[in-house]
């Protein structure tokens, strides 16, 4: 499992656009992971999946929410992983109106949830394999500090801790 003091693995993420602009054409665009870290304090948070009670009760709003203050704190951006496609993850951003304030990036084969060694087996529930619940700061493509859940929980990998893990 990823630790802090790791570099994220160099993987590519996927992320819808609904319009053009900054360089991306709309529809499905690659997001390499290592590049789009570099130089940047990322708050990346990851999820077992979208629309999923949980996860569109509490995760993503609590982000949304603490936008501004994560921002003054020095975050560049905010990230939100899941296993899902791209086009899932885009109308889901849409539903959470998360547009500049949430990248939204869809982790669809699992592979940055393999990577990294946060992965939920929800076989038999009909998910398949997902990513585990869990918020880190990354700092240059280095993990700076790692929340990870465990099962069914949702207690450290909210926006109040990672924006007082920011802060500190």
């Amino acid at each position: 499992m990823i630790k802090v003091g790791d570099t994220l693995p160099a993987v590519t993420l996927m992320e819808y656009a609904d319009v053009e602009g900054g360089g991306c054409s709309i529809g499905p665009n690659p997001v390499a992971v290592s590049k789009a870290t570099a130089g940047k304090t990322i708050v990346l948070f990851a999820l077992p999946g979208a629309f999923t009670p949980t996860c569109s009760a509490k995760h993503v709003p609590g982000y949304v929410e603490k936008f501004a203050e994560l921002k003054a704190a020095g975050v560049d951006e905010i990230w939100c992983v899941s296993v899902n496609d791209a086009f899932v993850m885009g109308a889901w951003a849409r539903e959470q109106k998360t547009n500049g304030k949430v990248r939204m990036l869809a982790d669809g084969d699992a592979v940055f949830a393999k990577a990294t060694g946060l992965t939920l087996d929800l076989t038999g529930k009909g998910m398949g394999l997902r990513s585990n619940r869990y918020s880190m700061l990354v700092k240059d493509g280095k993990v700076a500090s790692l929340n990870v859940e465990g099962p069914g929980k949702f207690e450290v990998s909210d926006a109040a801790t990672l924006l007082a893990q920011a802060k500190a």
